[in-house]
């Protein structure tokens, strides 16, 4: 409710004496009793000049003589004796004494009157000088107490002006940190998008590769952290919002009374200056009975001291909010840094330990074909070897065969007998022995070809890991919002 009527003395930063009396607000209905003139009559008549009312009273006394005689005595006035204009014909109305005493009477109410007059005027003159200094000693308190009320809505004016000014400084601050958290929650969305998109290119890893290691737990753990700062910053930014507009009631309530403030000061300094002879004041019948204050002097100045206590109380709650909402905005920008290089040095161990193992693998494969080269080689040799074992055996059989054809008694167990019987069976066993070398190098060589095909499968393993993490994953991760995008400045 919009407090409006006589204002009171207030009682701030500086004590102020309370006046006993107060007139009342002249409200706006004043106006429709101007250029009216008073209902008293005034005091003298416009056609005759001017004279004493009590000289009218004086001269309008008739005065009386006592009866002439006692058959007169019982008359009523319109009984008296007719008006004769012989007076030789008439008695004698008066005496002598009736005549003197009538001259007496005269001049002692003449004299009466005369005091009477006197005693009036010396009271008037003394009454007039009384009501005028009384008059005047009453003007002057007045304006005395429309001075201090002056004073005291200027003093009012100015704390208001100053809160004012301080709540509008406040509110632009708050604004702007308001906007700085929209502009660092909307560069979270590129490092979070940036996380994830690691998590589902590392989802295309083949084989054994694909294990929950420390670069995808860092990376879980990234996103939580940004969706932590991101939920963070989304309570603060409603916060804010809340705040701002608690701020800006407080600074209408402010406004309102400033504006209350300077339309009363304008009111009470013109009325502060108005004297006798100002132009502009009439008489306005019965505004002394009008009384359009809602407010006392407490009230008054109570209902100002609360709207600036509000906007206090209002702006350290928004200076605090501002206090809070920066050290979030330092606080997830170093969350988000310190998890962003921890994954980036996850990442480079990882790329490491996998070249590492390309490399590994790739010694051992040009080994193993070494290897199987050298065994096809030796596989190789070996069926020559066999191959080579034919001649002799074919000759050593031949000539076993041949000696069989020997007659009688030349068919002898001779040592070219028994020679070329162990020869065969030499050269059976050299074949035989042969034959499972040859097998067991072929199953060496199996064996080779086996390990050489894991061996190829695991290097394209490494190579498709290495291209995801460090041509796709860490080609993504090669640039971060810096710290004055997180903060909001930019």
């Amino acid at each position: 409710m919009e407090l409006v009527g006589s204002p009171l003395t207030a009682v701030y930063a500086h004590p102020r004496s309370t006046p006993t009396k107060f007139l009342p607000a002249i409200c706006t209905m004043a106006s429709s009793y101007k250029n009216r003139f008073p209902y008293q009559p005034l005091p003298h008549t416009f056609g005759l000049p001017w004279m004493p009312s009590s000289y009218y009273k004086t001269a309008a006394i008739n005065p009386t003589l006592a009866p002439f005689s006692k058959s007169s005595q019982g008359l009523m006035p319109n009984q008296s004796l007719p008006f004769v204009s012989n007076r030789t014909n008439l008695f004698t109305r008066y005496t002598p004494d009736d005549w003197y005493r009538s001259n007496l009477t005269n001049y002692k109410e003449s004299e009466t009157s005369r005091r009477n007059a006197e005693r009036l005027r010396v009271d008037t003159t003394r009454m007039i000088q009384d009501k005028y200094q009384q008059t005047k000693k009453t003007q002057v308190e007045s304006t005395k107490n429309l001075g201090e009320r002056v004073n005291d809505i200027e003093f009012w004016k100015s704390e208001l002006s100053h809160e004012l000014d301080e709540m509008i400084g406040e509110t632009n601050a708050l604004t702007d940190m308001k906007k700085r958290l929209e502009r660092a929650l909307a560069e979270t969305e590129a490092p979070l998008q940036v996380a994830q998109e690691c998590l589902l290119h590392r989802e295309k890893r083949m084989g054994i590769d694909l294990v929950h290691d420390d670069v995808e737990k860092q990376l879980f753990t990234e996103v939580d952290v940004i969706r932590s700062c991101q939920e963070r910053m989304q309570r603060y930014l409603e916060k804010a919002k809340a705040q701002l507009a608690s701020n800006r009631a407080a600074q209408h309530e402010l406004e309102r009374d400033l504006a209350n403030k300077q339309r009363a000061h304008r009111i009470d300094d013109k009325c502060h200056h108005l004297r006798n002879t100002s132009d502009g004041i009439s008489y306005y019948r019965g505004v002394e009975w009008v009384d359009a204050t809602i407010s006392v002097p407490e009230s008054w100045a109570k209902f100002t001291d609360d709207n600036v206590l509000r906007s206090q109380s209002e702006r350290a709650a928004s200076a605090k909010l501002r206090d809070n909402a920066e050290n979030l905005l330092v606080v997830t920008a170093n969350e988000m840094w310190r998890q962003f290089n921890e994954v980036n040095v996850a990442f480079t161990n990882r790329i490491a330990e996998t070249t590492d193992a390309k490399a590994k693998i790739q010694t051992h494969l040009a080994k193993t074909l070494q290897e199987i080269f050298q065994i096809e080689m030796n596989i190789e040799a070996i069926r020559k070897a066999i191959r080579d074992k034919g001649p002799p055996l074919k000759v050593a059989q031949t000539r076993l065969d041949e000696r069989t054809r020997r007659p009688d008694v030349e068919l002898c167990r001779d040592p070219a007998q028994l020679r070329l019987v162990n020869e065969v069976h030499e050269i059976d066993e050299t074949i035989q022995s042969l034959q499972q070398r040859l097998r067991d190098a072929e199953d060496v060589l199996q064996t080779l070809v086996r390990a050489k095909a894991v061996l190829e499968h695991d290097l394209a393993v490494k190579a498709n890991s290495l291209f995801l993490d460090q041509e796709k994953c860490m080609g993504m991760r090669k640039s971060f919002p810096s710290t004055a995008r997180l903060l909001g400045y930019v």
